[in-house]
Formats: C-alpha cells, structure tokens, sequence
C-alpha cells in the first residue's frame, strides 16, 4: 500500500480551509519542506482528539505517572498557525487507527485512504480507534489504498489533540435551545416550533 510516514515530523496539526458552515477539514503532516494535507470529516478529528485523549490519560494512568506522558500540552508545542499553504488533498480519510508503542513512548496514527464501499461521512463506519488491532488490520488491506502513517511523541499528541478541539469548537456557534448550529442566514429551531423535546 502506499504509505505516507512521517516519523516525529516538525508539525503535525488539524485545521480547516473554509468560513464556518463550509468548512472543510483536514490532518496535516510537514518534515522540512515535505507536507502531506488529507481530508476528513469533522465528526472524524473530534472522535481522533478525543480518542487520543483518553488513549494518553490511560497511558499515564497505567505508568502510575511514569510514562513520559504530559498531563497537558506543553506551552511551547502549542500551534494556533494556519495550515501550510497551498492545501493540496492526497486522499479523503475512511478509516483512522492509533496505538500506543510503549517501547519507543509514542503514538501511532494511520489514516487511511476511504474506498468506495466506505462512506467517511457515517461515524458508525469508522474503526475504533481504541483498537491497537486496528493497525494490523490496516496492514492487511487492498495495496492500492494511501495511508498516512504519524508517529509522535505524547506530548505532541496531546498538542495534536488540544488543537483539533478548538479547531471543531470554532464553528458556528450552537443554537442555546436546540444545540444545532446557528446559521448566519438565519436558523428555524425545532424547539420554537415544538418538535424537538
């Protein structure tokens, strides 16, 4: 399969290209001058940060504190940039994976390319990213599909995943009554109209 990795890359970020209501969304790499852009749904980068947080916190949790796992982001890793420009989309994601290498202290995530019986868009589609198993799998798919493979050190996941959060969060704002999001064209609530209870 082809595979695009990045081992400890200078930066490795969810961002967003777009105004809020069309927002498009993806998970960039960058080594040097080398930069790997894919895309994704939104739903797929909150359900990675939050995987990811938990995954850190158990690690940490297990370590009894001794894993070399930051309780939060380090001050110097956090990245409010834009994503690298021009964004150009090597492949939509499907499914994503990640594991923790407890030998080398890192992270794993592979994102991989979504086939034409996959529909990124259904998260009940997606793997768990809680599975280590996840990963063999990937290994064993069709040859002829791209993953981006990252790994990171804990601290640069947690920067990975402090910075998705608020990359999700600053989209429209929710509707106080009904949680949808707020258009700026204007926005028929459910709950103002009975339906929603």
């Amino acid at each position: 399969m082809p595979v695009i990795s990045y081992e400890l890359p200078d930066r490795f970020v969810a961002g967003t290209v777009g105004r809020p209501g069309e927002r498009s969304f993806y998970l960039q790499a960058r080594a040097g001058r080398r930069v790997t852009s894919v895309g994704l749904e939104k739903f797929q980068v909150t359900l990675l940060a939050e995987r990811l947080e938990e995954l850190l916190d158990e690690v940490l949790r297990r370590s009894g504190g001794e894993a070399a796992v930051p309780a939060v982001t380090p001050v110097e890793l956090r990245d409010d940039a834009p994503l690298d420009q021009p964004v150009e989309e090597e492949f939509r994601v499907g499914a994503m994976a990640l594991a923790w290498d407890p030998d080398e202290q890192r992270v794993l995530i592979e994102a991989r390319e979504a086939t034409e019986t996959e529909d990124p868009e259904d998260p009940e589609a997606a793997e768990d990213p809680d599975d280590p198993d996840d990963l063999d799998d990937l290994e064993a798919d069709d040859p002829a599909v791209a993953v981006l493979r990252v790994s990171l050190t804990a601290a640069q996941a947690r920067a990975f995943a402090e910075r998705a959060l608020q990359v999700v969060a600053a989209g429209r704002p929710p509707c106080p009554l009904c949680g949808l999001p707020l258009d700026a064209a204007g926005h028929v609530c459910p709950r103002q109209n009975g339906y929603l209870g």
